[in-house]
């Protein structure tokens, strides 16, 4: 049972633990009851008007955690509309959908809350949750945390019973999202690798509507998770794809995670196109578009990615703006900044651009396949890494994840942040400037080194680029030693 006291899988941009843990059945009927409660705080509705879509994804435990979930909001007296098993991406549409009168007739949709734990490896699990067609950042979910805390210290009987209704919104969607890409993938072959997750319910069948031939990979919702683990992020989880993409001469491949709001895009020599050079892609077409209008977009990105990205938008007319690393931070700069289009290095890609903002892993991977197929048109041997020449300039290496215990992930970056500042060639390299926007962005004259907390997992993640790979490594050698004198000396004083 979750104790009363025990809040830990409340995070920044989300609900997310280990089942059995700090996420189970009773939590979830509390924090159906609490979120109704901040719906109610912030709208001004009466349980009976207000109406959530409820979703989940292939996780084991996922369909009892919405069935309790849904419990905790009708026995607040209001209503839900259940998704079932779809991509969170579907979860997020919902708010934009138009449903049929016999489903909600004359009736708006509230919020959205879908169960879910991403990427993560099975025992966890997790809710991602919005209230009028955007994410609650880190203050709202505090706010629900509060309510839930609150409605545990009450009396569970409740007279009150609010609805629940079925609804299958795959087609609507795929209509939608297909009507914007009329026939584009005619003479393009994709691989689609859904990682037994849920994009299979989807992707698959939406490209084909593109017109694309479609190779699939593992399309079939499993929360065992029997091929491989769904994060296309991590580089050992995409060797399936990248050797289908090579036999099969694919234009390219397309990489889900668990829950299709992440993609991985592996270009047709079997190459994964990291999320900085993926956004950069999206970007430098977008900014043409939009100079034709006489436009200059915001483009917002985040702490990990390489500085090449931010440089080449301003160069070639955009807005290039830094962001904390987490949907939630990425989706509230943009808000804040009017920017059209988002992305991360983890595959979170976000368009307001003949779009509603949300990242939707699926209708990224249908821009991919209309920027490969409008430029084979002139050119039939054109590649989508064609597009990456910028970046030759600099060597990235792969992201670094250094275990680090939560409950000292703090003090550890603040010694970190000590020595750093007591020492300006620390790294044997002037530091030219420390971004502090989300843990530290050391900046040297031929790169920059990086360290921040991650939101999700008890890790450091870090990130280094250079002119080239000696230095690149050198940077990182000297990160990690820091570190790792900094977590023994945490320790060590966490141990008196």
């Amino acid at each position: 049972m979750i104790k009363t006291s025990d809040f830990s899988a409340f995070g920044k941009n989300d609900i997310r633990g280990i089942y059995g843990e700090n996420i189970n059945e009773e939590l979830f009927y509390y924090v159906g009851k609490g979120f109704v409660k901040y719906i109610e705080e912030k709208s001004g509705l009466k349980p009976k008007d207000i109406w959530i879509t409820l979703s989940r994804d292939a996780r084991l435990h996922s369909e009892c955690l919405a069935k309790v979930l849904t419990k905790g909001i009708v026995h607040s007296g209001a209503n839900v509309i259940n998704l079932d098993l779809v991509p969170t991406p579907l979860g997020y549409y919902s708010e934009f959908a138009s449903y049929p009168d016999d489903i909600c007739k004359d009736i708006k949709i509230s919020a959205a809350l879908i169960v879910t734990a991403s990427h993560n490896p099975p025992e966890y699990n997790g809710l991602k949750m919005t209230f009028n067609k955007a994410s609650l950042n880190e203050e709202e979910i505090k706010l629900v945390k509060k309510y839930t805390s609150e409605e545990m210290s009450v009396d569970i009987s409740s007279t009150k019973h609010g609805e629940s209704r079925l609804y299958n919104i795959v087609p609507q969607y795929i209509n939608t999202v297909a009507s914007k890409f009329p026939f584009i993938g005619k003479g393009i072959k994709v691989v689609v690798d859904s990682a037994n997750g849920t994009a299979g319910v989807v992707a698959p069948q939406l490209y084909r509507e593109l017109g694309c031939e479609v190779i699939e990979l593992y399309s079939q919702p499993d929360g065992n998770f029997p091929n491989h683990h769904p994060n296309p992020s991590d580089l050992s989880t995409l060797e399936d794809i990248k050797k289908t993409v090579v036999e099969t001469k694919a234009d390219l491949g397309i990489a889900f995670d668990g829950d299709s709001d992440r993609l991985g895009v592996i270009d047709s020599d079997g190459n994964a196109i990291p999320g900085d050079k993926l956004l950069y892609i999206y970007a430098q077409y977008l900014i043409k578009d939009l100079a034709l209008r006489g436009e200059k977009p915001v483009i917002v990105s985040e702490v990990k990615c390489s500085q090449v990205l931010f440089d080449e938008i301003n160069k070639q007319g955009g807005i290039a703006i830094m962001a904390k690393t987490g949907h939630g931070y990425i989706k509230s700069k943009m808000k804040e900044t009017g920017a059209i289009l988002a992305g991360e290095m983890s595959g979170h890609m976000f368009f307001k651009d003949r779009y509603y903002g949300f990242d939707d892993a699926l209708y990224a991977g249908c821009r991919a396949i209309e920027i490969i197929a409008k430029n084979k048109v002139n050119n039939p041997d054109f590649h989508i890494s064609d597009l990456l020449t910028p970046f030759d300039s600099v060597y990235t290496l792969n992201e670094v994840r250094h275990d680090c215990k939560n409950e000292l992930k703090k003090a550890v970056l603040k010694e970190v942040t000590d020595k750093i500042n007591s020492d300006n060639y620390i790294f044997g390299t002037k530091i030219n400037n420390i971004v502090t926007l989300d843990g530290l962005r050391i900046i040297f004259s031929d790169g920059f080194a990086l360290i921040r907390q991650s939101n999700t997992e008890p890790v450091f993640t870090l990130r280094f680029e250079a002119k080239t790979k000696k230095k690149a490594l050198h940077y990182k050698n000297i990160l990690i030693s820091i570190l790792d004198e900094s977590i023994k000396k945490v320790s060590e004083c966490e141990e008196k």
